[in-house]
C-alpha cells in the first residue's frame, strides 16, 4: 500500500516578519514583567507608579504623579484622606447663588494642622493638596527653619462666592467652588506667631519659612500666589487648585 506524503509550504515573508514582531513583543511583555516583580520587591512603593498614594510615605519619584492623576476621583481622594489618619465630613453638594461647590469636605479632628477658622468647606483635591503639603512641606520647613513645628495654620477663607479680585464682572474666582485657600499666618508650638503681611520680605528665619512653603506648595497646588504676585496678596498666600499654573 502506498502511504501518501505531503509537506508544508514555506512561509511567506510577511509571515515570518509577522512571526518574528509576534515573538519579539512577547519577550518584551514577558521582561516588564519580571521587571514590575523586581521593582515591586527592591523599589520603595513611593516611586512606583502603579501603587497606592500615602500619605505616610516619604515623597518618592512618581508620588507627585499619583497626586495629580487620582485627585479629582471622589472616592480615592477620600480614601487617600481616611487612611492618612485624616478626619473628615462630607459636604453636601448646594447652589449658593451663582456658584455650586462640589465633591467638598470639611477637615475635622486630628491628622492635619488644625486650621483657624476651623474646619472650613473645601474641595475633595485641595484638601488632599493642602494634607500633602502640610505633611511635606510646612512642617519639615517649620522645624528647619523656625526651630519646631507649627500648630495652627490661620486663613482667611476657602469658600466665597465671587469673581476674581471681587470684580462686578469676570471669571469666577476658584473661591467660589471651594477650590483655594488663602493663609494668612502661622503659630508654632511654641507660641510664635508668623504672619506674610509682616514677615513675608524679612530676611530672617520667618521670612525665609514663608517663601519657603510658598515655593514648597507649587508641587501640590496648581496655583500659588503671594506678595511677590501682586498687591492684592500682601497679606495672604493663596493656594488653589484650579486650571492655572503659576507659582509666584
Amino acid at each position: 500500500m502506498r502511504v501518501s506524503s505531503f509537506s508544508i509550504p514555506p512561509a511567506s515573508p510577511a509571515a515570518r516578519l509577522l512571526a518574528g514582531l509576534a515573538a519579539a513583543g512577547l519577550d518584551l511583555i514577558l521582561a516588564a514583567c519580571a521587571l514590575g516583580l523586581m521593582a515591586n520587591a527592591w523599589a520603595p512603593p513611593q516611586d512606583l507608579p502603579w501603587t497606592p498614594l500615602r500619605l505616610d510615605q516619604p515623597v518618592g519619584l512618581a508620588t507627585v504623579w499619583k497626586y495629580r492623576h487620582m485627585r479629582n476621583d471622589p472616592v480615592l481622594c477620600r480614601q487617600v484622606l481616611a487612611e492618612g489618619g485624616v478626619a473628615l465630613r462630607d459636604e453636601p453638594d448646594r447652589r449658593a447663588g451663582r456658584c455650586m461647590p462640589f465633591n467638598s469636605v470639611r477637615l475635622e479632628g486630628p491628622g492635619l494642622t488644625p486650621l483657624k477658622p476651623a474646619a472650613p468647606q473645601m474641595s475633595c483635591r485641595l484638601a488632599l493638596g493642602y494634607a500633602l503639603w502640610d505633611r511635606h512641606v510646612l512642617q519639615p520647613a517649620a522645624i528647619g527653619l523656625l526651630g519646631g513645628p507649627v500648630s495652627e495654620v490661620a486663613h482667611l477663607g476657602t469658600f466665597a462666592c465671587r469673581n476674581l479680585y471681587n470684580e462686578v464682572d469676570g471669571r469666577l474666582s476658584e473661591h467660589a467652588y471651594a477650590n483655594a485657600i488663602d493663609v494668612a499666618g502661622f503659630r508654632t508650638a511654641s507660641g510664635e506667631t508668623v504672619t506674610v503681611a509682616k514677615d513675608f520680605h524679612a530676611d530672617d528665619p520667618a521670612g525665609r519659612f514663608l517663601r519657603a512653603v510658598r515655593d514648597g506648595g507649587c508641587h501640590w497646588f496648581g496655583a500659588v500666589l503671594s506678595p511677590d504676585y501682586n498687591l492684592e496678596h500682601h497679606d495672604h498666600l493663596h493656594f488653589d487648585e484650579g486650571r492655572n499654573h503659576i507659582c509666584r
